[in-house]
């Protein structure tokens, strides 16, 4: 993690000052989102960077717990917060590898733009199930590379070995589903707004 969170610290200020790339997409994403949360639950945001989604959300729940590896993105995202007076998000160093709560802890878990950038997505996801309350809801938008860049599996790792690129994996939108169900999801969204686009799924565990 060290690697990976020096590498996020570095480019923590220019990924913020970045605007969104699809930002119709997004709203749409967050408009879904938005449509399944209650005032009542508690929220996780794994991979939370410099906290816009879990800001945007935080009216509408109890309480986000957002973590993140970088330190960085998480002065960002408290400075975010604190502009906006939200005041129901708790920013945390931690990776979904090394954050330890009780299973069953969860409503909603969301994993926004960050599986792709895990060494093992499978063992993630069996996490977030676990985590979850029965009928409990996982989303996540995730670029899957092995659709449409399956030579980033072969440069991936020299781009991150001189430094320039983070841990990149390149897996396809169908291995994705098939680790979701794997683990024990059933998949009710599963979205993807153009070749090449991040795909958006919500998954429940079973009630």
């Amino acid at each position: 993690m060290d690697r990976e969170s020096r590498f996020w610290d570095r480019i923590a200020d220019r990924y913020a000052r970045r605007p969104v790339a699809d930002e119709a997409s997004y709203q749409k994403k967050l408009a879904i989102t938005r449509g399944l949360l209650r005032p009542d639950m508690e929220v996780l945001e794994f991979g939370c960077g410099s906290g816009s989604t879990a800001i945007a959300h935080a009216p509408h729940v109890r309480h986000i717990q957002a973590i993140d590896i970088s330190a960085a993105m998480l002065d960002i995202a408290r400075g975010k917060a604190a502009a906006a007076g939200v005041a129901n998000i708790t920013f945390e160093q931690a990776g979904i590898d090394d954050y330890d709560v009780a299973d069953g802890s969860y409503d909603m878990v969301l994993g926004l733009s960050i599986l792709h950038l895990l060494a093992d997505r499978d063992a993630a996801i069996a996490k977030v199930h676990r985590m979850l309350k029965r009928g409990g809801l996982f989303v996540t938008s995730t670029t899957c590379l092995g659709d449409t860049m399956r030579w980033m599996k072969a440069l991936a790792p020299i781009g991150r070995a001189v430094g320039l690129m983070p841990l990149v994996k390149v897996f396809t939108a169908k291995e994705l589903a098939a680790s979701l169900t794997g683990a024990g999801f059933a998949i009710e969204e599963n979205w993807q707004p153009g070749k090449g686009k991040a795909v958006f799924i919500v998954a429940r565990k079973a009630g």
